[in-house]
């Protein structure tokens, strides 16, 4: 599988593992809706699903070629440099961009969205009642979370670590939101700004010969917490991948109808057209982060007017349904040159 790998092959994989990681990142979007789109889902899950007691054997007895061979390393490896890389360039420039063109930015994503509902459903030809009943199941479930009211944010190391198994869950299971999740459960800007910010500071500061935050408390609580919250997430997406794996072999139909669902039923998450609102304290202030930055607590949607801006977002909308088919353009050609 990895010697049939072209250059052309492992560039673009680290620009999957680019769109992935910033698709995590996003609330809302899934990562594991890239990976569906883009043709490597059953791929990911499959190599993840090796990561397992005979490949931890390998491990411990030495044998690092055959580990790598076995887990199909390169595939994993290059998909998640693309994420990591992501995570400290890529996701920043989209948290510049929903601060100062959030609308635009949300329409891309929506119509992404309605571009992976196309693509997954267009071959997908078995319909009956028991997939249209799991269809039904996942809008429902995915409708309901995206209107849930977020919890208050919980450093409690246990937590942390059951926010990471959850959180991951988007990269294995298009349509679910693990950064969505982690809004709902409160803890979206304590470990995926707060504590990502803190690792980033601390390399900058090893870098430079700076060693001071070693006495500083806050800074070690954090990189405390990115560490917990890294092991849920490890163990999270090599759990989620057996699972799946599981019930992808036994209950294929069922499942990708249900993850049809899952999507359509996310679209409220996304929706363009909404106004922020923020946490309050008992004194009626906003409540703010360790940053200062005001904390969400919820969206109320509505109805867009006609307007330019409107225009505009609707453009968006058809750019991002036109990324995904560009994406299902260039799977099916490279389909055809291996053939």
């Amino acid at each position: 599988m990895e010697s049939t790998r072209t250059l052309s092959d492992k560039i673009f994989l680290i620009l999957k593992g680019l769109g992935m990681g910033a698709a995590n990142k996003v609330p809302g979007v899934s990562g594991g809706v890239v990976a569906f789109v883009a043709g490597f889902y059953e791929e990911f899950i499959y190599s993840l699903k090796k990561v397992n007691a005979k490949a931890f054997k390998l491990l411990i007895n030495g044998r690092f070629k055959s580990f790598y061979r076995y887990i199909n390393g390169k595939f994993l490896g290059l998909l998640f440099f693309g994420m990591i890389v992501s995570y400290f360039s890529i996701s920043k420039i989209l948290d510049y961009l929903i601060i100062h063109f959030e609308l635009y930015v949300w329409s891309v994503f929506f119509g992404m969205i309605i571009g992976s509902i196309y693509y997954i459903n267009k071959d997908f030809n078995e319909w009956n009642y028991k997939t249209y009943t799991s269809l039904l199941i996942g809008v429902v479930l995915g409708a309901s979370i995206s209107f849930l009211n977020p919890a208050k944010e919980n450093d409690n190391l246990w937590f942390v670590f059951f926010c990471g198994i959850i959180s991951v869950s988007g990269m294995t299971l298009p349509g679910f939101s693990g950064s969505f999740i982690l809004i709902l459960l409160g803890n979206y800007v304590l470990l995926l700004v707060d504590s990502v910010n803190a690792l980033y500071d601390t390399f900058y500061n090893i870098l430079s010969g700076d060693f001071s935050f070693i006495k500083n408390p806050e800074r070690i609580r954090m990189l405390k917490v990115l560490s917990v919250f890294t092991l849920g997430s490890v163990t999270g997406l090599v759990t989620f991948s057996h699972l799946l794996s599981y019930i992808l072999k036994h209950f294929k139909n069922i499942t990708i109808s249900a993850i049809i669902g899952f999507i359509i039923g996310s679209l409220g998450v996304v929706w363009p057209w909404k106004k922020t609102i923020y946490k309050l304290s008992s004194e009626g202030g906003f409540l703010l982060d360790s940053r200062g930055t005001k904390i969400i607590e919820n969206y109320k949607r509505f109805m867009p007017e006609l307007n330019t801006q409107t225009a505009y977002a609707i453009g968006f909308i058809i750019l991002g349904i036109a990324v995904v088919l560009a994406l299902e353009w260039y799977g099916q050609k490279t389909k055809k040159i291996t053939k």
